[in-house]
């Protein structure tokens, strides 16, 4: 097991659940920040912008195996911070099952650089629902177009679950892991089993990609981010989701559903004001 092992994206969605999965099982553990932030007492924490390569000296020093969160929409730079991962062993990079170009560009980037390397692709993620969180709040309607498109969700922990193995363990280096939850389910049904977790009722309100589209441009998105989400959403209505068994095979439990994750955030959910 390496003695030292790096968390970029630390206080992400996926990286504080790989930070503390890998506390939980002994692993000396050193987290980069580019703010100070309240970690767990066991958690070096150092200073640093993967933007800035310069910044990133310290957190690369004396550590074995990286997980990789690269949160830009360009692989510039990720050429010299795998440079300065000189003397580490091991790279395990969170990528995305759409491996939009700039992401295969850096997964392209990752395997030359001559250390192991395991790439991951997860599906939607399950946190995403909780975009739909003021609105289910403040009425318990969900108004969004695209109510039929399915996905395969992944429990956050579950990636993380995966991305622990593949940085404890040998046998994992030269894989790419696709990784889903165990159920297609369509966006409507999402909004469905939420209400039922929280036991009031949700509904879900079709409306126009255009006025979508809208929306998101009046919240300053980039465009090309919003056709592309759009995009990617009509596809996804033609048919169930891809399920794949990798986490099962690869973490040895079952993949979590989207029902287990929308109890453990129910809190979000509550509507402001119940029915009498």
């Amino acid at each position: 097991m390496p003695q030292r092992i790096l968390v970029t994206g630390a206080t992400g969605t996926v990286g504080r659940q790989v930070m503390a999965q890998l506390v939980e099982i002994g692993v000396e553990v050193r987290a980069l920040t580019r703010e100070p932030v309240d970690l767990p007492p066991t958690v070096e924490g150092v200073r640093g912008d993967l933007s800035v390569p310069d910044s990133l000296r310290a957190a690369f020093d004396g550590v074995e195996a990286v997980f990789l969160v690269w949160p830009f929409a360009s692989a510039e730079g990720l050429e010299m911070v795998l440079k300065l991962m000189a003397a580490t062993r091991r790279v395990v990079y969170l990528s995305s099952a759409a491996v939009r170009d700039h992401e295969r560009r850096a997964e392209r980037l990752i395997e030359r650089s001559g250390r192991q390397w395991t790439i991951l692709r997860p599906h939607a993620f399950a946190a995403n629902a909780l975009r739909w969180a003021e609105q289910i709040r403040g009425g318990g309607v969900v108004r969004e177009p695209y109510g039929q498109a399915a996905m395969s969700l992944v429990h956050e922990r579950d990636i993380a679950a995966v991305a622990v193995r593949a940085l404890t363990q040998d046998r994992h280096a030269g894989s790419v892991y696709e990784l889903t939850g165990p159920h297609s389910l369509t966006q409507a049904e999402q909004v469905r089993v939420i209400g039922e977790v929280i036991g009031h009722p949700v509904r879900w309100e079709e409306t126009s990609p255009e006025d979508a589209r809208r929306q998101m441009l009046a919240r300053r998105w980039p465009a090309a981010a919003v056709d592309g989400i759009l995009r990617a959403q009509a596809e996804m209505t033609l048919g169930p989701a891809p399920v794949t068994a990798t986490v099962e095979e690869v973490a040895a439990t079952a993949a979590r559903t989207f029902r287990s994750w929308a109890a453990e955030h129910a809190h979000a959910f509550e509507p402001l004001v119940r029915d009498e």
